[in-house]
């Protein structure tokens, strides 16, 4: 009877952990942020720093997650001061008033074959709007790896310098409503 009971208490054990909840942290030194803006003449790029990050993985998906994104570091690719200066300021992004962005993630589809769907929220200047991009996960020796490409229609924060939706006659000086975010992203 003992040994009985000995087995289903370890059987059980067994179950509950086979569905725990995994919380995975980022590793901010090897995770990278790429950014990609758009205008009539051309285009910047530039990095950005993720200041935290965790997820929560569980049954081959993605359960929860926060990530804090440091807008004080933002640089732009050709190290332009005049041009860093300009998407730090009320402008753009206000970084003052906002020195930090948040995405909190609320789930994800299962990442069959390596690929999944993520579901949102991401706040820029206190404004929060849901988001859902495609996600890549790839497992390696150093933890586990996410790739993403998010697609932010900066308008929807209040970002509107150089938009044609809210301006006319800008002709050559009109900026996208959109720019991207080329995620690589290492958890642990």
């Amino acid at each position: 009877m003992k040994r009985a009971l000995l087995f289903l208490t370890i059987l059980g054990l067994f179950f509950v952990n086979a569905g725990a909840q995994n919380k995975l942290t980022a590793d901010t030194t090897a995770t990278k942020l790429l950014w990609i803006g758009e205008k009539v003449t051309g285009q910047h790029t530039g990095t950005i720093k993720l200041q935290s990050g965790w997820l929560n993985w569980q049954d081959n998906k993605i359960v929860s997650g926060e990530f804090i994104i440091d807008m004080k570091s933002l640089k732009d690719s050709e190290n332009n001061a005049m041009l860093q200066g300009h998407l730090k300021s009320d402008e753009f992004f206000g970084v003052e008033k906002s020195p930090t962005s948040k995405l909190m993630i609320t789930g994800s589809t299962p990442f069959d074959k390596g690929n999944g769907v993520v579901s949102g929220t991401l706040t820029i200047k206190d404004i929060t709007i849901p988001i859902e991009f495609k996600a890549v996960m790839q497992k390696k020796d150093d933890g586990t790896w996410f790739f993403a490409n998010i697609t932010v229609d900066r308008t929807k924060y209040n970002i509107r310098y150089g938009s044609g939706s809210f301006f006319d006659d800008l002709g050559d000086k009109t900026i996208y409503d959109e720019f991207n975010l080329k995620v690589s992203l290492l958890v642990k």
